[in-house]
């Protein structure tokens, strides 16, 4: 695995008046929105060693003090830890998240893989962000297992999930999204999506009113060029300007897809398979 010494910008750093230190809460709506969701896909089990994936952007940014905050006000016992994967791809540097993780004394691990690299020699009729986001998935699988974390929390949100829904039945012919709470293939790790339902322009609030260090355009070889996510984004909020109903609607139609898996994830974890 390849390996970098970061470096850390002046005005990032912990104790710079840009970037705000400690834990930072998160508006009453924000709570409520988050905790029904919690509540209805039963994130959250008692014992649960929880992994969040934070990218640098604004949605996992706000997911790692959104949890930090669930995590001092329910009566569940549960760790949290951070972990951020470094593709090694020009123009995106985490190096910012080491001190503010640090300021903020939650464990964080950082997993470096030269992707495009692997994409270059590996990739075989596939987009790079396809294989970019199997790969990214596997390396948190893999940290997951070793560092001892059973579930794995994704910052996705409502606007994310609508963008998919039409993506997949667009151009894939198939009524699918992303998945609230399921378990991995292996059957031996939990993801959870807590913003589910919370809509995108909430987190935005929240990340700019606190200040959050978030890392922009933190996959810039998706960046580079218009995606089809990004299409479908602009799709959706001319409907929504329309139909300032639209995402109301469509949380309603996409339950049934969010929760496929679920009843599996809620089954006790497999046994490890002995040598």
């Amino acid at each position: 695995m390849n390996e970098r010494t970061p470096t850390i910008p002046a005005d990032l750093q912990p104790d710079h008046p840009h970037a705000r230190a400690g834990w930072m809460t998160p508006s009453k709506k924000l709570q409520r929105i988050l905790a029904r969701t919690l509540m209805e896909f039963s994130m959250i089990q008692p014992g649960d060693r929880i992994l969040i994936g934070v990218s640098g952007g604004k949605d996992s940014l706000s997911l790692l003090h959104c949890l930090h905050h669930v995590q001092r006000r329910v009566p569940i016992a549960f760790d949290l830890a951070a972990i951020t994967i470094d593709p090694l791809v020009g123009g995106f540097d985490p190096a910012p998240l080491v001190p503010y993780l640090a300021a903020l004394g939650i464990p964080y691990f950082v997993e470096r893989e030269d992707i495009v690299g692997l994409a270059n020699a590996h990739m075989r009729g596939d987009s790079y962000c396809a294989f970019c986001a199997r790969m990214k998935r596997g390396l948190l699988y893999q940290a997951a297992r070793r560092e001892g974390y059973n579930v794995l929390a994704l910052g996705q949100h409502l606007d994310d999930l609508a963008e998919s829904f039409l993506m997949s039945a667009f151009h894939g012919g198939k009524l699918n999204t992303m998945k609230a709470h399921y378990r991995n293939d292996a059957g031996d790790v939990r993801i959870i999506r807590p913003f589910a339902r919370v809509r995108e322009r909430m987190l935005v609030d929240f990340a700019a009113q606190n200040a959050l260090p978030v890392i922009k355009d933190n996959c810039p070889a998706c960046f580079a060029k218009p995606t089809q996510r990004e299409h479908f984004k602009q799709l959706l909020a001319a409907e929504e300007a329309l139909n300032p109903q639209l995402f109301r609607s469509l949380a309603v139609s996409l339950t049934p897809l969010m929760r496929e898996g679920l009843a599996q994830a809620l089954l006790p974890a497999p046994l490890p398979q002995s040598a």
